[in-house]
Formats: C-alpha cells, structure tokens, sequence
C-alpha cells in the first residue's frame, strides 16, 4: 500500500536541514510506522490500541488531549474502510508519522470512492465520522484530507500539531 499526504511545517523549525559535518540532530521519537489490519469490525479497536501503545512506547510528548482525539480520529477511518472498502480492501492500511512538532495518521484501502463528510439529521444514527475527523483535527489546529493512491484506492489522513492548537490568528 502506498501512503501519501502532506505534513504540517513546524514552525519555529528551518525548512530546510542544515548541512553539518555529523547527521542532524532528532528527537527520538520521530519515525514512520506502518501496520496492516483485516477489514473486520474488530480491527477498529485493535488499530486503535497500536497506535495508542506506539505513541507510548515511542515516548511522544503529545498533550493528552491530542493523543485521545489521535485515537479517535483512528478508531473512526478504520472504521470507515471496514464499513464501505471491506469488498475491495481485505485489509487496511495504517500508517503512523512523528515528526518533532507533529504526528500524522493515515488510513489507506483499495476502494477508489473519496469520501466526504456529510451533515446528516439529528435522527440520524451514523454517517458523521469524517465530519468528526474534520472538526477534532480543526480543534486541535491540524490538517486532514483524503487523496488518490497511485494503486487506484484512497489514503484518508490527520496531521495534528503536538502540543495542540497555537495562538489564534486574526
């Protein structure tokens, strides 16, 4: 499975790495971690608990606050491949990024439908995950969207900023 999206740049941070006689200097913790899952129902919860142990065991200084909205963000495109992609995705794809200000989520499945979030009724018993995905990364002043993957399917993915939303720009 091919992984794509965009990350944040930090700010603060040089866009560039300078050139220096040694490798550059990174904070442990920074790295890519990629899992596959079946597209079964109890997958969601399985993802959802190695991405939360990686954050730990990886020792990611992320607010707690964005670690559980992290979570759920996974719990609900795993959820999504496995409900609408299972047909054409057996498995799903899922792909972790740390970098020194960041952490990015990507779910990825072979189904070429780019879905969208949609405002359903309050009598309504599904349907919001996406508009959830979007409003939990807003709130923490992150990124997220869905692109094409070379292999013909989709990668969903939310790029959250670790230490949350900064000041507000006006």
């Amino acid at each position: 499975m091919e992984f794509r999206g965009s990350v944040p740049h930090d700010p603060g941070q040089p866009t560039a790495i300078p050139v220096t006689d040694g490798p550059p200097s990174r904070p442990p913790y920074e790295g890519i971690w990629r899992f596959t899952v079946p597209a079964l129902d109890s997958s969601v919860p399985q993802a959802r608990h190695a991405v939360r142990d990686l954050l730990h065991d990886q020792r990611v200084p992320a607010l707690d606050d964005i670690v559980e909205g992290l979570l759920l963000i996974v719990s609900e495109l795993v959820t999504n491949s496995v409900r609408h992609a299972a047909l054409l995705s057996p498995e799903v794809g899922v792909e972790v990024a740390v970098g020194a200000g960041w952490v990015r989520v990507a779910v990825e499945d072979n189904h070429p439908y780019r879905p969208k979030a949609l405002h359903a009724d309050q009598g309504g018993t599904g349907g919001r995950g996406l508009l959830l995905v979007q409003v939990i990364t807003a709130e923490a002043g992150g990124v997220c969207d869905a692109e094409r993957t070379a292999g013909g399917g989709k990668v969903v993915w939310a790029a959250l900023p670790l230490a949350g939303p900064g000041p507000a720009l006006s």
